[in-house]
């Protein structure tokens, strides 16, 4: 059963049950009411006893364990079978295990101990740890499995000599006597807590065990046909204990099955049970007449109807004779004679209650068991053993104070003994515990063994305690990168040599000799150094400089080198640290960071001076600006001020700039410096994949020249396009031109910049003169750009035929495909696009290496990543393009750099990728122009695709929005394909299958627009529907119609204007349902309704049909569903389907659970409310009567429902969730593909 800690009872009695939490009862005195962890394992309990750790949902095996455990005769017997087999068969043999598990409850000095090993032999993995079991199914289980490993030893008849008893099954004839019988064994015996159909419950064991041994008469259709009589008689059906075993096992049958709901449910009534229970009035001492006769199998015709189903026969094939009286095989008066022996014996003492608290759908099992060493109760909870009383051990009897009415059992404590286990006083038989001195040999080498490892592990958590665990950091000498790992030293060790520890664990002995290393108190979140250690603290143990053992710090450690050549730097407690950037207004650069140290109490004016001796810039005319957050750059202006009331921190940023210019004089946010600084506070690092080149295009452009007024850079350009193709030329061959002239000014900048301080960037500019928007450079890549993009044109944009491939191919499983059914309607061919690889094209405003830092971020901000906001995506289109593609906004101008990144093997062969430096301000739409050189066309003729966490891609489509959104490192695809222009949607077409399994299946995306008519979009669909679907069809076989999660809706009319008769939104969705005869639907106050009938007769349900209405008439509803039935009119009765199509429903359920008939006039009110096309209607015949069931015909039917209903989905009221099958592998793990269901 599944376990969980709280009962169903709200009763705050004191009991015995599971360790009181949240909602639960209450608890003994005697209970150690502790939350549960590994060090409370480590102590054993105060009763003595060693508990057993709950694997997840192994409860039910820990009592049973338990329950063996305490038993003598099992254990004793147990202890004498010796494990002769390789030391690798230990592994799956069930008794070793026991065997071990016993010694370890007997001798270990923990709290609980694992099951794990004796799990593992059963052939089982970490799942079945999580799967509900029975613990009565388990016992015969694992009984069985023991007889089949115990075979051909001395305990081959063990479980049978303790466990097994014998009864007959007969029948006897009322008229001649005549009794046909058979003799079963069993290992439990099955109470039933109610009769069937009753609503009072049996009160005790007692009388419970009575009605198990009543005979039935049987009579009437049920008469039995007496092989004597010849002829059907009047006969009495029965069953007669004959023997009961010495160690009897009750169990109490509280699961049961609701036939009203459809529900498993468990009985709580209240059974009461004795201590000491006296099975002599049980045996059946009458006089057997002459005419008895002994069979293998009776002539009932309704053999085992009463009793049969619930006893256990799985070794009614035993017919070895038990210990005790078998009464059928003796004459009479001796019979007599030993009848009268066995009842005078036949008194069993309860030793073990196993308990369930719960519900049929959940609960937990604990036991409750006495030791026959003296006599104590213990309740063994898992872990948790401790000392009861009697009066706990009534508290599991069940039930409520009140009257034993129908509905007790629903008020009653779910907590209530679920199996008994009693054993025959008999002090010739009764055993007591193998002492240490009577162990066999391999049991005294055994528990030798287990001591030995429990003392190394004991050792080893020793060890365990007395070692600090720390994170270490440690940055790479050579490779400059940031290194994690974890440092486990133990406390008495000492500083040196703990960093000796930490030098081979970073493995960095070739990059740095390991005096050139120390370790130093460190602050990862921060990037804070807090301290260093000493020289004369080489020798002290690191449990002294960590301030002890802990399970966490609130530091780290970080092991830190120089090259030989230099020396430490001394880092104080209460020292800040700070990361300076010089920036260089000239240059327009912003440097690598230095570090340095500095003290809170400290004021501006002594920073400034601190901050001078580092950088060799004079303090005078030295403006400090610091990043307290994230984009907040505040000048330190007030010399006087403490860096403590600036806000510094612990880590902390800083930008200084020294120049005599003029810059100095302005207002801050006027200034240079900030424009500068504010630039690169947003800029941000992308990561672009570019889409794959296809070789073997050639698409050529028509190239309209200019008027007379162009400039001439354009003149000149346009008379070298003439040539021998006349007025046609590839766009590679003016890429190529372009690139070369934006390559030959970058060159010469480089060159104009060489002659300048060495010391300075070797490129003109790091950042775009942000008052003038453009610079001289900048004004002839666009100029160019320009060109381009008016001398790439079609001139029937709309005709244009290219060879296109379709994303929806290979994206169509992810959540948002794209659309390349119209790729390049007015584009290039993939040939013509720039190869990043070999002619990367460097930009004017290029930004060096240390301008863009990948520590520029604070690692506080770092969650932001996955934070992003996907409202552009899910709230429309809003494009800037005009029809011809052309953008309509002036973008104002933000940073931008792009260059070749080699991405690594993963990102697949041949895949193209950007590293791109941007204003993270700057709009969707301007990003998309700067990206045109090295995508080749045309921002309108590709689509931006952002990558999330999970490798999902949602397209970005709201080009006036910003890149705000965005952090560092993002990921980007480019996928070439038309943009949407303003009043065009992307529209994803689903298949509308009404009598599939998945009524919806995916299609392609489409581009539909403002103002087009649904028969157009019909039109514009055949040509993909046929090429990327394989489905060839004519405009008037298929419609369109509204789709709502899975439901169908309104069928669109072909005369139907999108946004005007239709809303339509970003990523819409649209049902494609195909026809089987035309288009019926010819209006709008039509009614289209999927009807289905129900035919209770057959319990089955036809497929679906659709009917459509000329208007809202029940009547005229009838109407057609007697047209297609041929169901009389006056018999039609209809229900509406409930939930989301197919509305499925149980055959079991759909007679009685819908609102069949109801009483209106029109579809359109309460309680149908049908006033859209789609609604489901299940109909049947009136007069067609409900089959009648047999109960076995239910439960198949019940399995097939449970499987078709879960297999789509849909929620079963009437069936549990499925268990899996209790199993016990003899030889290890299972064979996976054998065994599954």
């Amino acid at each position: 059963m599944t376990e969980f800690g709280t009962t169903d009872d709200g009763n705050q009695e004191r009991f015995i049950g599971p360790l009181p939490r949240e909602g639960s009862v209450g608890c003994t005195n005697d209970y150690v009411c502790q939350n549960y962890s590994y060090s409370s394992i480590l102590s054993k309990s105060e009763t003595g006893y060693v508990g057993l750790v709950n694997q997840a949902m192994t409860c039910y095996l820990n009592s049973l364990l338990q329950t063996l455990f305490m038993t003598p005769e099992f254990r004793n017997a147990l202890y004498k079978w010796e494990f002769e087999e390789s030391e690798d068969g230990a592994v799956t043999s069930i008794p070793y295990q026991l065997q071990r598990l016993f010694v370890l409850l007997q001798t270990s000095k923990k709290r609980a101990i694992e099951t794990t090993d004796v799990t593992r032999s059963f052939g089982w993995d970490s799942s079945e740890a999580w799967q509900q079991h029975d613990v009565q199914e388990l016992c015969r289980v694992m009984f069985d499995a023991l007889e089949q490993k115990w075979k051909q030893t001395e305990q081959a008849d063990l479980i049978n000599q303790l466990y097994q008893g014998k009864l007959k099954d007969y029948v006897r004839c009322l008229e001649c006597g005549y009794e046909g019988w058979r003799i079963d064994t069993y290992l439990d015996i099955p109470l039933v807590i109610r009769p069937y159909g009753s609503n009072q419950a049996f009160a005790s064991v007692e009388e419970a065990l009575h009605a198990f041994i009543q005979p039935e008469i049987l009579d009437g259709p049920n008469q039995y046909f007496c092989e004597r009589c010849k002829k059907k008689c009047d006969a009495r059906k029965g069953l007669r204990f004959l023997h009961f075993p010495y160690l009897l096992t009750l169990q109490l049958k509280r699961f049961d099955f609701d036939y009203t709901t459809m529900h498993r449910i468990k009985l709580n009534d209240r059974m009461t049970f004795p201590e000491e229970l006296d099975m002599s009035t049980f045996i059946d001492v009458e006089d057997e007449s002459p005419q008895t006769e002994s069979c293998t199998d009776s002539g009932a015709e309704n053999e085992g109807s009463c009793h049969s189903d619930q006893m256990s026969n799985d070794f009614s094939n035993d017919d070895g004779v038990d210990e005790g009286i078998c009464l059928e095989s003796s004459s009479g008066a001796e019979r007599i004679s030993k009848v009268g022996i066995e009842k005078n014996s036949l008194v069993y003492e309860l030793f073990s209650v196993m308990v369930h608290s719960g519900s049929a759908a959940g609960g937990h099992y604990y036991a409750c068991i006495k030791s026959f060493n003296d006599e104590q109760w213990y309740s063994f909870n898992d872990q948790h053993v401790s000392k009861i009383t009697q009066e706990d051990i009534k508290k599991t009897y069940g039930g409520s104070s009140g009257s034993r009415g129908y509905y007790s059992s629903a008020f009653a404590s779910s907590t209530n003994a679920y199996m008994l286990i009693y054993r025959l006083k008999d002090p010739t038989r009764n055993a007591k515990f193998l002492e240490m001195n009577e162990y066999p040999e391999h049991i005294k080498q055994l528990v030798q063994k287990e001591r030995e490892l429990e003392e190394q592990e004991k050792k080893q958590r020793e060890i365990e305690r007395n070692t600090c665990k720390i994170k270490l950091f440690c940055m790479h000498p050579v490779k400059q990168i940031m290194m994690e790992n974890k440092l486990e030293v133990h406390k008495d060790k000492t500083l040196k040599e703990a960093v000796e520890i930490a030098y081979k664990i970073m493995d960095i002995e070739e990059a740095v000799p390991l005096d050139c290393c120390r370790l130093v108190k460190y602050d990862e979140f921060h990037d804070y150094l807090e301290r260093s250690f000493e020289e004369e603290e080489e020798d002290i143990p690191m449990g002294l400089l960590l301030g002890g053992v802990k399970s966490t710090y609130m530091f780290d450690l970080l092991l830190e080198t120089r090259r030989p050549d230099q020396v430490f730097q001394c880092y104080k407690p209460g020292e800040v640290m700070v990361k300076v950037h010089v920036v260089d207004l000239k240059t327009e650069s912003v440097a690598p960071s230095i570090s340095v140290r500095a003290y809170l109490n400290q004021t501006v004016t002594e920073f400034k001076e601190l901050i001078s001796k580092a950088v060799r810039l004079p303090a005078e005319t030295m403006r400090v600006v610091l990043e307290r957050c994230y984009n907040d750059l505040r000048l330190l202006s007030v010399g006087s001020k403490t860096l403590k009331a600036e806000g510094f921190f612990r880590s902390n940023k800083v930008f200084v700039e020294s120049s005599e210019s003029l810059d100095r004089q302005m207002a801050y946010t006027d200034s240079h410096l900030w424009k500068l600084l504010d630039c690169h506070a947003n800029t941000i690092r992308l990561y672009v994949s570019l889409p794959e080149h296809t070789p073997g295009s050639q698409f050529k452009r028509t190239v309209n020249q200019k008027a007379s007024g162009d400039s001439g850079n354009l003149d000149e350009a346009c008379a070298r396009v003439k040539g021998p193709l006349g007025n046609m030329i590839s766009v590679e061959a003016i890429l190529e031109e372009s690139t070369e002239k934006l390559k030959s000014l970058s060159l010469q900048q480089e060159q104009e910049g060489d002659n300048g301080d060495s010391s300075k960037s070797t490129e003109a500019s790091d950042f775009e003169n942000i008052e003038s928007p453009l610079n001289e450079v900048d004004s002839l890549t666009s100029v160019e750009n320009r060109e381009l993009e008016n001398q790439i044109q079609i001139s029937d944009p709309e005709n244009f035929q290219s060879e296109e491939r379709s994303d929806s191919d290979v994206n169509n499983d992810r959540s948002t495909s794209s659309v390349d059914s119209d790729i390049l309607s007015s584009s290039h061919s993939s040939d013509t696009l720039c190869n990043v690889d070999n002619a990367p094209i460097p930009l004017a405003n290029g930004l060096d290496s240390h301008s863009i830092t990948s520590s520029r971020r604070s690692k506080a901000n770092e969650g932001k990543k996955e934070t992003w906001d996907t409202a552009e995506e899910d709230s429309g289109t809003d494009s800037e393009y005009d029809e011809s593609g052309k953008s309509t906004g002036e973008a104002q101008y933000m940073y931008f750099k792009a260059e070749p990144y080699a991405a690594d093997e993963s990102s697949g062969e041949g895949q193209k990728w950007l590293l791109v430096h941007v204003d993270k301000r700057i709009t969707l739409s301007a990003f998309k122009q700067n990206l045109e050189p090295f995508v080749g066309v045309l921002s309108s003729h590709f689509k931006v695709f952002r990558v999330y966490a999970s490798n999902q891609e949602f397209e970005s489509v709201r080009l006036n929005e910003t890149l705000s959104s965005f952090s560092d490192d993002n990921k980007i695809t480019i996928r070439l394909g038309r943009a949407l222009k303003k009043g065009e949607y992307r529209v994803k077409v689903y298949q509308l299958l009404i009598n599939e399994p998945e009524p919806c299946k995916f299609l392609l995306d489409a581009v539909f627009a403002k103002g087009m008519t649904v028969r157009q979009s019909k039109e514009e669909l055949l040509p993909q529907l046929r090429e990327q679907c394989g489905l060839d069809l004519t405009i008037d076989r298929f419609r369109l119609r509204k789709k709502t999660w899975k439901n169908p809706g309104t069928v669109f009319l072909d005369y139907h204007v999108y946004e005007e008769d239709i809303n339509i939104s970003s990523n819409w969705e649209v049902f494609l349902e195909i026809l089987d005869e035309a288009e019926k639907m010819k209006s709008m106050s039509q009614l289209a309704v999927l009807s289905r009938r129900w035919r209770p007769s057959e319990m089955k349900l036809d497929s679906f049909q659709e009917v459509v209405l000329e208007s809202s008439s029940v009547d005229e509803l009838k109407e057609k569903l007697s047209e297609i039935s041929g169901i009389p009119l006056e018999y039609i009765e209809f229900a509406k389907g409930r939930g989301t199509f197919p509305c499925d429903i149980s055959v079991l359920e759909i007679h009685q659970d819908l609102d069949w008939n109801p009483k209106v006039s029109t579809l359109n009110v309460w309680p149908l409310y049908i006033c859209d096309d789609g609604a489901v209607i299940f109909y049947r015949d009136k007069t067609e009567e409900l089959i009648e069931l047999t109960d076995e015909q239910r439960n198949e039917l019940m399995k097939k429902e449970s499987s078709r209903l879960q297999k789509t989905g849909h929620r079963i009221t009437y069936s549990p969730r499925k268990e899996k099958a209790l199993k016990i592998y003899l030889d290890g793990a299972p064979n996976k593909e054998s065994t599954q269901d």
